[in-house]
C-alpha cells in the first residue's frame, strides 16, 4: 500500500522537507502521485530510502549516494552486504572510543593510570579497511566517465542516444519468442553490449551478465524493459549471460 509523505516522514523518522529535497534533486522521486499532486511511496521507493540512509550513515555525500543507486551495474544485495561490513568496522572504533572515553573518566578521577598510547585508543583517521571494496562495486571512474559523456551531449545528441537505445529495444522484443541463443539474438545482444560500452562506460562480460540479472530482479528495470514487449527482461537476461559466457576468453 502506497504511503503518502508525512506517514513515510513519521515512518523512518526524517523530515517532510528533507523527503521534498531528495524529490528535487533527483534522489528519491516517488513512483506515484494522487489526482491532487501528493507524492506517494511505494514498497519499493521505501527499499530506495533504506539504500539512500544507510550511505547517509556511512558518510558518503547525498551527490554521490544519487550516482552510486543509478548506476545500472548498482546491485542492491551486494550494497547491504557492503554497508553491514562498513557498519560493522564503525561499531568497532565507536565501542573502542567509548571504552577510552570510560578510562579517562577513570583517569581523571585518579583510579587508573593511562599510558599516552592509551589516550588515543579508538581514533584512526586511515582509510577504511573496505573503502577498495566499495570503490570496485562503486567507482567514480565509471560513473564519472558516463555522466561526463552524457553531460556533454547536445540535446540533439541525447535524443539520438535515445532513439538508439529504443530501436536496439524494439529490435530484441521481436526476437523474445525465439532461442536467446540464436544467431539473431546474440547479433541483436551484441549491439546492445557496444551500445552500452559507447555510451556508459566499460562493461566487463561479467558485469554485463550481472546487468542482465538486475533486469529480472529489480521490477522497476522489468517494467521499464518490459513496455516493449512483456517477457523482454527476461529475455535479454539469457541472451546477456548467453553473450558473456561465450565471449569469455
Amino acid at each position: 500500500m502506497a504511503m503518502r509523505v508525512k506517514e513515510v516522514a513519521d515512518l523512518v523518522g526524517i523530515s517532510v522537507r528533507t523527503l521534498h529535497y531528495y524529490d528535487e534533486i533527483g534522489l528519491l522521486t516517488p513512483e506515484k502521485t494522487t489526482e491532487s499532486g501528493y507524492r506517494l511511496y511505494t514498497d519499493d521507493d521505501l527499499e530506495e530510502l533504506q539504500q539512500i540512509l544507510f550511505f547517509k550513515e556511512l558518510g558518503f555525500p547525498l551527490k554521490k549516494i544519487k550516482e552510486i543507486i543509478n548506476n545500472p551495474s548498482f546491485d542492491r544485495h551486494k550494497a547491504l552486504v557492503l554497508q553491514r561490513k562498513m557498519l560493522l568496522e564503525k561499531r568497532r572504533r565507536l565501542d573502542k572510543m567509548i571504552a577510552t572515553i570510560d578510562k579517562t573518566i577513570q583517569h581523571m578521577k585518579g583510579e587508573i593510570q593511562m599510558t599516552n598510547k592509551e589516550k588515543f585508543e579508538g581514533f584512526d583517521f586511515r582509510h577504511n579497511p573496505y573503502e577498495q571494496e566499495a570503490r570496485e562495486l562503486w567507482g567514480d571512474e565509471a560513473v564519472d566517465k558516463a555522466n561526463a559523456k552524457i553531460g556533454s551531449m547536445s540535446k540533439a545528441e541525447q535524443e539520438a542516444m535515445v532513439r538508439a537505445m529504443n530501436s536496439i529495444y524494439k529490435k530484441l522484443a521481436a526476437l523474445r519468442h525465439g532461442s536467446p541463443e540464436s544467431e539473431e539474438a546474440q547479433a541483436a545482444i551484441k549491439e546492445w553490449y557496444d551500445f552500452l560500452n559507447h555510451n556508459f562506460g566499460n562493461y566487463s562480460l561479467e558485469a554485463f551478465k550481472g546487468l542482465g540479472q538486475m533486469y529480472v530482479d529489480d521490477e522497476r528495470f522489468t517494467k521499464n524493459i518490459d513496455q516493449f514487449g512483456e517477457g523482454l527482461a527476461k529475455f535479454m537476461r539469457d541472451a546477456m549471460a548467453v553473450f558473456a559466457d561465450q565471449n569469455k576468453k
